[in-house]
């Protein structure tokens, strides 16, 4: 009897386990957001002023002080600008952070857009937020649930505008890390 009790705990404690080992995968291998892809692609931008080139804003630092070097910036007073980052492939993107300037400006930032296409700058691919403030913190976190997408652009339509950021992060669930393949 007592050989039957030590197989039976035996059981349970190794279905327990596997239960255990099951959820471990899921949320380490597919549930964990990737690493900031940003920080891998190439950053452009419609206009550039002085020294503040796109890629400022995927070099990895949340400094939201213009000043201070870290920051995008389009010329001044121009139409429709935009900024975009290529991942280089598309991916299943998750969340995309931004950082605005927090010595002022708060105003130049308005819509994410995610996709595929560079048709007049990525501007036509699919909205994944609208900045209409980024409140007291200068970095906001923008749900974007799973779009596919190779392009995220930055995009301030109207005349007489300028547009700065000073970090932009993107990241795309695990279980969408590999490439996109529609033909698969």
């Amino acid at each position: 009897i007592l050989y039957f009790a030590y197989l039976l705990l035996f059981k349970v404690l190794m279905t327990s386990f596997s239960a255990v080992i099951n959820r471990l995968f899921l949320v380490f291998f597919q549930g964990y957001p990737s690493s900031n892809l940003a920080l891998k692609g190439e950053a452009t931008q419609s206009s550039t002023l002085s020294f503040a080139a796109a890629s400022k804003a995927i070099d990895g630092r949340r400094n939201s002080f213009y000043t201070n070097g870290f920051c995008s910036h389009t010329a001044e007073d121009e139409t429709d600008p935009w900024w975009r980052v290529d991942l280089q492939h598309s991916f299943t993107i998750t969340t995309v952070k931004v950082t605005n300037r927090g010595d002022c400006c708060a105003e130049r930032l308005d819509g994410i857009l995610i996709g595929n296409s560079l048709d007049q700058n990525g501007i036509k691919n699919s909205m994944c937020g609208t900045i209409n403030s980024l409140g007291s913190s200068p970095t906001h976190t923008f749900q974007c649930n799973e779009m596919e997408g190779r392009y995220i652009t930055v995009f301030l339509p109207g005349p007489q505008k300028i547009l700065t950021m000073c970090e932009v992060e993107v990241f795309a669930s695990l279980s969408g890390m590999q490439p996109y393949n529609s033909a698969c």
